[in-house]
C-alpha cells in the first residue's frame, strides 16, 4: 500500500472498535502514527487489541484514554500527544453513540448523553486540533496543514424517528463541519465529513444479524449490499492524503446510495 500518510500523526476517536479501528488500521498502513482514543478503561482491552494488530502489522499506534464529552480530558489528550509524538496532522471525529427512544419518552438526559458525544465532543478535538495545526504551520508532510474528518451519518439529511438525539447530533455535525471549513480554508486547514450508511458495526448488529433483518434492510441500499468497516477506512485514507487536497467542507456519503431515495426506483 502506497504510503500517503507517511510520517504523519493522526487521532482517531473512538476507535477501539468498529469504524474507528478500521480507520486506525488504514492510516497505519498508509504510514501515519495512529493514536488509538477509548472512552473508559472498560475499552482498554480492546483499544489494546488494535494497537497491537496494527504492530503486527509493522505499524505505529498506541492508545490513550479520553471522554470526549470531557473539555479537560481532551485537552489533556491532545497535550499529551503533542508532548510525545511533536503535533498532530490528523484529526477522525469519529467518537459517537446512540440512545434510542421515542420522543416523547425521550429524556433530557438521553438527548445531552448523544449530544455531548456526538456532536459537542467533536467540537472540543476539532477545536484542540485547529489550535495545534495553528502553532505549527506548514511542514513537508502535506499540503494542508492540518486535515479534520468529521464522522457523521446519512442521518445528517434523512429524518430518523425514534432516534431524533442521533439525527440532531448529526445535522449538527454536518454544519459544524462546513463552518469550520469555511473559516479555515483560507489557513490551509482542511475539514470534510464522512457519512457512513448502512455499516456492519456492533451499534447497528440487531439490524442484520438475520436474514429477514438483512432483506428488509437491503431494501434501502440501491447497491444491494450492506457495507463494512474497510470502505468507510479507505475513503478517510483518501480524504486524509494529498490526493484530496482540493476537497474541502463536504461530505463523503459512503452509503451505497442509501441517500438516493430507493422508495422510488419504481417510479414512487
Amino acid at each position: 500500500m502506497e504510503k500517503k500518510l507517511n510520517g504523519q500523526v493522526a487521532i482517531i476517536t473512538g476507535s477501539s472498535r468498529g469504524i474507528g479501528a478500521a480507520c486506525a488500521k488504514e492510516m497505519a498502513k498508509a504510514g501515519a502514527t495512529v493514536i488509538i482514543n477509548y472512552p473508559s478503561a472498560k475499552s482498554k482491552e480492546t483499544a489494546d487489541k488494535v494497537v497491537s494488530d496494527i504492530h503486527k502489522e509493522s505499524g505505529k499506534a498506541s492508545g490513550i484514554q479520553c471522554d470526549v464529552s470531557k473539555e479537560a480530558e481532551v485537552i489533556e489528550m491532545f497535550r499529551k500527544v503533542v508532548e510525545q509524538y511533536g503535533t498532530v496532522d490528523i484529526l477522525v471525529n469519529n467518537a459517537g453513540l446512540q440512545r434510542d427512544a421515542s420522543f416523547t419518552d425521550m429524556t433530557l438526559e438521553d438527548w445531552n448523553f448523544v449530544i455531548g458525544v456526538n456532536l459537542t465532543g467533536q467540537f472540543l478535538c476539532a477545536r484542540e486540533a485547529i489550535k495545534e495545526f495553528l502553532r505549527r504551520g506548514k511542514t513537508d508532510l502535506s499540503k494542508a496543514i492540518g486535515k479534520i474528518i468529521c464522522m457523521s451519518s446519512v442521518h445528517e439529511v434523512i429524518p430518523w424517528a425514534g432516534h431524533v438525539n442521533y439525527a440532531a447530533s448529526k445535522g449538527g455535525v454536518m454544519l459544524m463541519m462546513k463552518s469550520l471549513a469555511q473559516e479555515f480554508a483560507p489557513k490551509k486547514i482542511r475539514i470534510n465529513s464522512i457519512a457512513p450508511g448502512a455499516i456492519k458495526t456492533s451499534i447497528n448488529e440487531d439490524a442484520w444479524d438475520t436474514k429477514e433483518d438483512v432483506q428488509k434492510l437491503l431494501k434501502l441500499i440501491p447497491q444491494k449490499r450492506i457495507g463494512v468497516v474497510e470502505d468507510v477506512a479507505k475513503a478517510a485514507v483518501w480524504l486524509a492524503s494529498d490526493d484530496a487536497d482540493y476537497v474541502n467542507g463536504t461530505t463523503l456519503f459512503v452509503d451505497g446510495g442509501m441517500t438516493l431515495y430507493p422508495g422510488f426506483e419504481d417510479n414512487g
